[in-house]
């Protein structure tokens, strides 16, 4: 499916992802809202020609709303929107604090629902458009010390596929990106709080994947019109054990404790 976009959003534009995305679609001349809390990193990335860097918290909503009014009195509508703000601070829940956990949820899970709000009913009205929710393959996979990050991306994946469900007849096209350990800021922040055995063993045996090939995969799904995309055979054979065998795959993670 040949893309006509011309202007678009991304929430956690300044590092990771959703600078990989930036950068790519500001190459392709699309007109780049980047929406990131990282002000020094987002003054860099805004120093490429395409890119427009707006320094706001995804929780606040009506800071959203008013960044895609003054994004598109001056460019156009957006006819794409990216979600990939997230943060992941890791620890066993006995130990992490209330606020802690709230926080996460309110950054991964709130924050998308306030940026899917700020331009989907304008992008329904028109029936045109695309929204790309970055999930996670741990929203479907509890993973021992990331319970936090992992139950905000549970919230995440289950909101976007009911919202794929409930618009089926529409034209705008939504696609929920459930990516396996990336190579981005994400793993270090993990690493730097509780640094779960898993994930130093991940990052040991460099089991992860990089933020190029994600977004090469986003760009393929879009093309293939899919609502879901699980990047990686190894994540979705996981998935899959999952599914049809969870005691298997709490087993492995067990082993993977020792």
């Amino acid at each position: 499916m040949e893309s006509n976009i011309k202007v678009a959003m991304i929430t956690g534009a300044a590092s990771g992802m959703g600078r990989v995305y930036a950068l790519r679609m500001a190459a392709q001349g699309i007109i780049v809202a980047a929406v990131d809390q990282d002000k020094v990193a987002l003054e860099l990335l805004a120093c490429e020609e395409g890119i427009v860097s707006y320094c706001a918290d995804v929780r606040d909503e009506k800071v959203l709303m008013t960044i895609v009014e003054e994004h598109e009195a001056r460019f156009g509508v957006i006819q794409r929107l990216v979600t990939c703000a997230a943060i992941m601070p890791t620890a066993s829940l006995a130990v992490q604090s209330a606020a802690e956990v709230n926080r996460i949820m309110a950054v991964n899970y709130q924050g998308t629902v306030n940026s899917v709000a700020s331009v989907l009913p304008a992008m329904l009205d028109r029936n045109e458009g695309q929204v790309i929710i970055f999930g996670s393959s741990g929203g479907y996979l509890p993973v021992p010390e990331c319970g936090a990050y992992v139950a905000s991306k549970f919230a995440t994946n289950s909101y976007t596929e009911t919202l794929i469900e409930e618009n089926r007849g529409s034209d705008v096209q939504f696609l929920l990106v459930c990516p396996p350990l990336v190579d981005t800021p994400l793993l270090e922040q993990a690493r730097q709080s509780a640094n779960p055995k898993m994930i130093r063993q991940a990052i040991r045996q460099k089991r992860f994947v990089s933020a190029d090939y994600i977004i090469d995969q986003v760009e393929i799904g879009l093309n293939k019109e899919l609502k879901i995309l699980i990047p990686g055979l190894a994540t979705r054979l996981m998935l899959w054990l999952r599914r049809f065998s969870p005691r298997l795959v709490w087993w492995i993670f067990r082993s993977h404790q020792a």
